[in-house]
């Protein structure tokens, strides 16, 4: 068990959150068309995870703008942006806001990827949200980079998971 804050105040974060050099977990998650996607789907492609609470709320959106932002310009690399939103959620968010470089997905089938990857807020107001991370992963399915954010409401490293892939 991990423990992050939210303004200020403990929260616990359920799960083993993954380190580098370790094996990324298989997981499953739904893509914004109600499908099934696995970490299988991307192999021989780098794999950013980012991770968090939810897309109505300004620092989670800001991440998946950065990261849109920042991928237009990465090789053989897909960033997923992962949440407990629905589907629809998240696939109005990024059609208001013309983003097409990241793929959403989300949790609400699979909360085990929660605890799989080490960010299900276990405690607080916000449990059974995603606590906010990064986690980088190379095209053997290694993860290369991690990050689990230790404040909620402060934005992730984007270019230490970028630069940890290249």
């Amino acid at each position: 068990m991990s423990s992050i804050t939210f303004q200020g105040n403990p929260v616990a974060v359920s799960g083993q959150f993954p380190q580098a050099g370790q094996a990324a977990a298989d997981f499953t998650l739904t893509n914004g068309e109600l499908n099934d996607i696995k970490l299988a789907d991307f192999k021989g492609q780098k794999v950013i995870l980012n991770i968090f609470p939810s897309v109505d709320t300004g620092t989670c959106a800001a991440s998946v703008r950065a990261f849109n932002e920042k991928a237009a310009a990465l090789s053989n690399t897909k960033v997923i942006c992962v949440s407990m939103d629905l589907p629809f959620a998240l696939g109005r968010f990024c059609g208001a806001e013309g983003i097409e470089n990241v793929q959403t997905a989300s949790a609400f089938r699979n909360a085990d990827f929660l605890n799989a990857y080490g960010v299900a807020i276990s405690d607080s107001a916000l449990r059974g949200l995603a606590a906010r991370a990064v986690v980088a992963i190379d095209e053997q399915g290694k993860v290369v980079y991690s990050q689990l954010v230790a404040e909620l409401t402060e934005e992730p490293a984007y270019d230490a998971a970028i630069a940890a892939l290249a």
